[in-house]
């Protein structure tokens, strides 16, 4: 049994809590927001992935302590960074991970093992967290253990889940590399071991830069279809038949969620920091930032000008069936929209509240309605005979 101290209880860090108490562990979950804390005391959560039954069945084992207070480190053997690594003007914002390393190096003991979880430049985990934590502690690289293993989490997936979805792990020593695998061992069915931490975390990037550059090929190619009047879906459907070599990426609104809009540009960060080139994440960002755009024009040569037209954006996380809306994309087609003079409204019962807005009830009242984001519970027959524009379809 460990104890284990978790920094950072949102997508990735309260399933990993979960999954670490049903394996007989006690969990010391840390986040900066109070208001989440006390949420999840009272068996209130805002992840998907874990009901609120769950949740409440876990704090009655008594193995579920919540804190903001980073003071626990000191009774752990394990300690666990899965806190946020956003973009700021389009850098990674490597912010979070340096204070969650200040703070544990204030109570961090020896021999605990210090593993980072968030996404990352190749070297950050070496570089920084590893610095951070040896010049604040007053320990040496022989006292701790620190080790890199990128979080795999897709909200609402029914296949694959964090125990059966391969983990890839890395220590910065060969002392801390065998600890790590020990330990995600007990939790995850299948450990795939990485020479380096420097592999590990590329690798993580190369994953999501791989369908960030695809899907952004496969929205350019839905304006191809477009143009000459076939379906894009008939497309992908037609060439998804190939048993082998091929792999089907869908078109969309743009690129949304906390790991593929973001992770390809910690990757060009670094190719630019290190003098190599990457045209393939420069373009394929070119084209998602421009998506809204294109939907923008739909919407003109569908109802003429836009200026003063009540136009409903349905849906606004960054993909169906959640309530998650870091980096959507339907941000910048509002923004667009109302650029171009229409009075833009949203509809998401999902979301609820967004931007200080809330959302809109679907009715025949519109112009206009735009699917960004096609969620089962949609009724569109509330429409009636207002004109559609499916971000889905090239046609």
């Amino acid at each position: 049994m460990n104890n284990i101290s978790i920094i950072g209880l949102g997508y990735v860090g309260l399933p990993l809590a979960i999954a670490a108490i049903e394996s007989g562990n006690n969990v010391y979950g840390i986040d900066s927001n109070k208001n989440k804390i006390n949420s999840l005391k009272n068996g209130i959560n805002f992840v998907e992935d874990i009901s609120n039954d769950l949740l409440a069945k876990v704090i009655k084992t008594g193995r579920l302590n919540l804190s903001s207070d980073y003071s626990s480190i000191q009774s752990s053997n394990v300690v666990i960074i899965c806190v946020p690594t956003p973009l700021l003007n389009k850098e990674p914002d490597l912010s979070n991970v340096m204070k969650a390393a200040f703070e544990i190096s204030k109570f961090i003991k020896k021999n605990t093992l210090v593993i980072l979880e968030s996404t990352v430049q190749p070297g950050t985990t070496r570089n920084i967290l590893n610095k951070i934590l040896l010049k604040n502690s007053g320990l040496s690289q022989d006292d701790i253990y620190v080790a890199f293993s990128p979080e795999r989490i897709d909200p609402l997936n029914k296949i694959w889940n964090l125990k059966n979805t391969p983990k890839i792990v890395s220590g910065l020593t060969k002392e801390a590399h065998i600890k790590a695998v020990k330990f995600y061992s007990t939790i995850i069915e299948d450990i795939v071991e990485c020479e380096s931490v420097e592999v590990a975390e590329t690798a993580k990037l190369l994953e999501n830069s791989f369908r960030f550059i695809n899907i952004s090929f496969i929205n350019e190619l839905s304006f191809f279809c477009n143009k000459i009047g076939i379906e894009i879906n008939d497309v992908i459907a037609a060439a998804a038949t190939k048993p082998y070599g091929f792999m089907p990426f869908y078109p969309g609104i743009g690129i949304g969620g906390h790991c593929i809009p973001v992770d390809p540009l910690y990757l060009l960060a670094k190719a630019r920091e290190v003098g190599v080139t990457s045209k393939f994440i420069e373009l394929a960002d070119e084209v998602n930032m421009n998506l809204p755009l294109h939907f923008v024009e739909i919407a003109k040569n569908k109802i003429g000008e836009l200026k003063s037209k009540k136009i409903i954006v349905i849906g606004v996380s960054f993909k169906p069936n959640i309530s998650d809306t870091r980096e959507t994309p339907v941000l910048n087609l509002i923004k667009m929209l109302k650029n171009n003079g229409a009075d833009v409204y949203w509809h998401d019962d999902l979301v609820m509240e967004w931007n200080d807005e809330k959302s809109t009830v679907l009715s025949d009242k519109f112009d206009l309605a735009i699917i960004a984001v096609q969620h089962d519970y949609l009724d569109l027959t509330k429409l009636g005979k207002v004109p559609i524009i499916n971000s889905r379809n090239s046609i």
